[in-house]
């Protein structure tokens, strides 16, 4: 972590659940393949600072196939990696929504824009989906979470799906804004993620709050 991050989670690092999760992952790259790169782990930290945060997208794993994860949710490092079907979801409520018709799967430039894309976990083994799930990154992240619900500024929490919904007993200042949908996998989208129209929601609370709207 590279920005304000650092410091508002410092006294978080130095708790005995996280030293444990950092002696797991340790061994855990020494000895297997891990998704995303171990550089890449806090990358959604680095790209969209706390004060910078005005979106969160939460998901949970990190993709565990090759060239997928990067450190975003939902985002996937390499066009040449498989196309995820939440992804192309993602996409197609955004042309439906706003018109807009976007190819590339990378998501950094919603990050930079202010997006979060936070996980829940924050690494997983390769091939293995949930493998680092209840290891200690759910309380980090939720850490996270609950700091950003500190902030004097709205931040727009969108939460897809159960896991991310449960994620709402933590956002308590009311200033903030909560969008909930279905999650956007094949398994779900058509019981209510499509026609959700999450993007212009965003950017109506955004401009609402006299904040800049997401080039989705």
């Amino acid at each position: 972590m590279q920005n304000d991050w650092q410091v508002l989670l410092k006294e978080e690092q130095e708790k005995s659940y996280f030293k444990a999760l950092q002696d797991f992952i340790e061994e855990e790259y020494a000895t297997k393949t891990i998704y995303p790169p171990r550089d890449a782990i806090y990358h959604a930290l680095d790209l969209t600072s706390y004060a910078d945060t005005k979106v969160v997208i939460l998901g949970q794993d990190p993709y565990h196939g090759p060239n997928q994860a990067h450190g975003l949710s939902f985002s996937v490092a390499s066009d040449e990696a498989k196309f995820p079907p939440s992804v192309r979801n993602m996409f197609k409520e955004l042309e439906s929504d706003l018109g807009v018709t976007r190819a590339d799967i990378n998501l950094t430039d919603w990050a930079e824009q202010g997006v979060l894309l936070l996980n829940t976990v924050l690494t997983v083994e390769a091939g293995k989906a949930a493998s680092h799930r209840k290891k200690g990154w759910e309380t980090f992240t939720d850490t996270i979470i609950k700091r950003l619900n500190e902030k004097d500024e709205q931040v727009i929490f969108v939460l897809w799906g159960n896991d991310a919904k449960k994620k709402q007993v933590l956002i308590t200042n009311p200033q903030h804004k909560v969008i909930t949908a279905v999650h956007p996998s094949p398994l779900s989208a058509y019981n209510g993620f499509f026609g959700s129209k999450p993007y212009s929601q965003i950017n109506t609370y955004l401009k609402e709050a006299g904040k800049t709207p997401i080039s989705w």
